[in-house]
């Protein structure tokens, strides 16, 4: 694992010389290569280094954010046209990847929590850095203050783990039970706040709208991910205690995924749009994890993938959108297919996998998670039944408002996109339908 690290680390001073913006997302794609070639042993944690290694999880989700990042970059071609700070948001990028890849791959609780916390700052600089509108550092503090009000009880929580039985190693943890109500709760709450659960959920759409195209991106694809991850990495201490407790969160869960599916039907701005819907998503997978449930477990992770991919290319298409058209209402992004019919093509693909259709990652993951919670209760097939509906309601929704109907007067002239927006958003589509054919992988991972 430590030879990755080094990679990502010796691709700094790429940054800082002139013609590299697209050599260091060659090299991003590189890499990427060696890692999908690493043989992976599905039971246990294996390609060790010093204090890091890889299982399943850490797998799929190390090679996302590979991926995701080096899409970021292609996304990102305005700033490299108008040379606006690039090699600075080329550092941000690999300084984001090198946190992500340590979240991912440490396997001590402490480490963990201090890059998860890290990946933080390079986020919050996207978004103030490079975000369009005045509000951004508003959104940039809720983003902040979301996520550290929740994770200091975590920090307390780690401590006292360490307290009582001396190790932070996450691979021990299935050895041992801890079943304190207020451990369980600082533990929980952190991740929650990122998933992130309704009621704490305000931070998400407010930095969605705010953040430029690669800072959505990484925040659809990785940021929220980060919290299923460490759910599903502490959750093995709480069994006992999750038992009493765990339905209170299914609760909020599904009631909130409703409530945030309708709240979907009422927003005007794409950007918005899509990252409410974010939100509806990562209520089932929370639902799944607090199933405590194989199925649920098993869902959440194939969720979490498909969603990565599916959220982060529903971004770029509203991203390119908004450089044609300056704007992301709805009102004024009506009737595209008269304009660019080849991007209907790609807004249908990627419409059709958010709402789960086959053959996408989404589909298989609703479908082990929709197993696990009616397992679980058959009371939650209510609400099951409704956020399935109303996710292919916002999903059409959205499509047929900024694909039909009288296109804008205001609109002179236009040219229907390039070769490296229909490759970017291939390569967000490919492997989202594509992985469907080696789901034997994330089906048999305990």
């Amino acid at each position: 694992m430590m030879k990755f690290l080094f990679m990502i680390f010796f691709m700094i001073p790429l940054c800082f010389l002139k013609k590299m913006f697209w050599m260091v997302q060659m090299m991003m794609m590189l890499m990427m290569l060696m890692f999908m070639f690493l043989n992976i042993n599905i039971m246990n944690f294996n390609n060790l280094s010093y204090m890091m290694g890889c299982d399943l999880i850490s797998f799929g989700l190390i090679l996302l954010s590979i991926w995701i990042c080096m899409l970021m970059i292609m996304a990102s071609e305005n700033l490299y046209k108008n040379n606006y700070y690039m090699n600075f948001f080329l550092l941000n990028i690999i300084i984001l990847l090198i946190m992500l890849y340590l979240t991912f791959s440490v396997m001590n609780l402490f480490m963990f929590y201090l890059f998860f916390e890290g990946s933080l700052i390079p986020t919050l600089l996207l978004i103030m850095g490079w975000g369009y509108q005045p509000e951004r550092i508003q959104a940039g503090l809720y983003l902040l203050f979301y996520t550290l009000f929740a994770s200091l009880p975590m920090l307390m929580g780690i401590f006292f783990i360490f307290y009582e039985y001396n190790y932070m190693i996450m691979y021990y943890f299935k050895f041992f039970s801890m079943n304190f109500y207020l451990l369980y709760l600082s533990m929980i709450l952190a991740f929650l706040v990122k998933m992130p659960m309704y009621f704490v959920h305000l931070w998400l759409p407010k930095a969605h709208v705010e953040a430029p195209v690669s800072g959505s991106m990484i925040l659809a694809g990785i940021m929220l991910k980060l919290g299923g991850y460490g759910l599903l990495r502490v959750m093995i201490l709480f069994q006992k205690i999750g038992m009493k407790l765990n339905f209170i969160w299914v609760i909020i869960s599904l009631v909130g995924g409703f409530y945030i599916s309708l709240n979907c039907l009422c927003q005007v701005d794409m950007k918005s749009l899509i990252a409410y819907s974010s939100v509806a998503h990562m209520s089932l997978v929370i639902c799944g994890i607090m199933s405590m449930n194989y199925w649920g477990f098993m869902g959440s992770y194939i969720m979490m993938i498909g969603h990565g991919l599916c959220s982060s290319g529903m971004f770029c298409l509203a991203n390119i959108n908004y450089e044609r058209l300056q704007s992301r209402s709805l009102y004024i992004n009506k009737g595209l297919m008269n304009f660019m019919p080849s991007m209907s093509l790609w807004w249908f693909l990627l419409m059709s996998s958010n709402m789960a259709a086959p053959p996408s990652l989404n589909l298989m993951g609703e479908m082990s998670l929709i197993n696990s919670m009616i397992s679980w209760s058959w009371l939650t097939m209510i609400m099951l039944i409704l956020i399935s509906f109303f996710s292919a309601a916002y999903s059409l929704y959205l499509y047929s408002f900024t694909q039909h109907g009288y296109y804008n007067m205001g609109v002179y002239s236009f040219y229907g996109g390039v070769s490296r927006e229909y490759l970017m958003l291939m390569l967000h589509w490919l492997p989202l339908n594509i992985l469907v054919l080696k789901i034997d992988y994330m089906m048999i991972w305990f």
